[in-house]
């Protein structure tokens, strides 16, 4: 009889599996457990063969140390800061990320909310609906032209890249800051370089994120930072929810520093109700109610988007199950 594989999805999808079953059906069962912590998979992926994870939950080397034979952790998604890297590659196991499923709809969803924002869309939207008046453009003042406002974007990456050109074609002065990313990208993109944090917060009208959470990005954009923003900016994040200290936004919105802030993901999903950021959105009486916009990390989402990433996770889990190559390895393990 022939070995039929174990392939375990954790977390997010929760339905008949049909892409998966699709490209795995011949070699493997695929079970989804559809959890929400890692604690309720315990007993249930010792004896997977490939693990597919999504953003719910993390998998930390306790987990990785209880799996008897997997052959691939598949993160599905670009960031893989929720899945213990070294612990993987101590037990050699192969971890993989999705890094391009989504890159368009991440962009434009920046793009979508800097003009939400600076064009005075939501604020508009939101005063008038509460019934506060004049119906009137005066809601919104002062608004400025684009053109020539300066984009800063940080980490050049697939998203960062794309949401610089979308940026670029509004006519704005688009510039990047990341140390990891060779020279000559700024020649070739038509966009200007910064090699100095500081220097980069100093010209952002609106500072755009699109990092990795790392100890080197962590709160990265903190009060210290948002300081030395000019006031009446605005600030994007799309990237992960730590790199910006929540808090410090409440205060810069409230100040005037930051016209507004346009927020995808947060430090912790759902967020608790004691979130500063959650609680002053929540709060008609404060400022944050109409100049942030929250969305619930669902920059990536778009039918299309979803279905690439389930296909690209599950050819991934085939590739390993098949020993052949595996894309996208991102800690080393061959």
């Amino acid at each position: 009889m022939t070995h039929r594989f174990h392939v375990v999805i954790t977390d997010f999808i929760n339905d008949e599996l049909q892409p998966e079953k699709d490209i795995l059906g011949e070699l493997s069962d695929v079970v989804a457990l559809d959890a929400m912590s890692e604690e309720q998979l315990s007993g249930r992926i010792e004896t997977a063969d490939a693990l597919l994870v999504y953003h719910n939950l993390g998998i930390s080397r306790r987990s990785i140390e209880r799996l008897g034979g997997c052959r691939l952790i598949v993160r599905c998604g670009v960031g893989y800061n929720n899945i213990d890297c070294l612990a993987a590659r101590e037990r050699g196991i192969p971890v993989a990320n999705v890094p391009d499923y989504g890159s368009e709809e991440v962009a434009d969803s920046a793009l979508g909310m800097m003009l939400a924002l600076s064009r005075g869309i939501a604020l508009y939207n939101s005063r008038l609906r509460d019934g506060i008046e004049p119906w009137f453009y005066t809601q919104a003042v002062p608004l400025r032209r684009l053109r020539g406002r300066t984009f800063a974007v940080v980490g050049l990456g697939r998203i960062g890249t794309a949401a610089a050109l979308r940026a670029k074609a509004l006519g704005m002065d688009v510039v990047f800051y990341d140390p990891y990313r060779p020279d000559g990208y700024d020649k070739a993109l038509g966009i200007r370089r910064e090699t100095r944090w500081d220097a980069l917060l100093a010209q952002a009208y609106v500072l755009s994120l699109h990092c990795p959470l790392t100890d080197e990005t962590r709160h990265m954009v903190d009060r210290a930072a948002l300081a030395q923003m000019p006031a009446g900016g605005y600030l994007i994040n799309t990237a992960r929810g730590g790199i910006v200290d929540g808090a410090a936004v409440v205060e810069a919105v409230e100040s005037g520093r930051l016209a507004g802030a346009g927020i995808d993901v947060l430090e912790k999903e759902p967020p608790p109700p004691d979130d500063p950021l959650v609680q002053a959105w929540r709060n008609p009486r404060h400022p944050a109610y109409h100049r942030v916009l929250l969305n619930p990390h669902a920059a990536f989402y778009s039918e299309e988007a979803l279905g690439e990433m389930r296909t690209k996770g599950a050819l991934a889990a085939r590739c390993a199950l098949r020993g052949e190559p595996i894309p996208n390895v991102v800690n080393g393990v061959t």
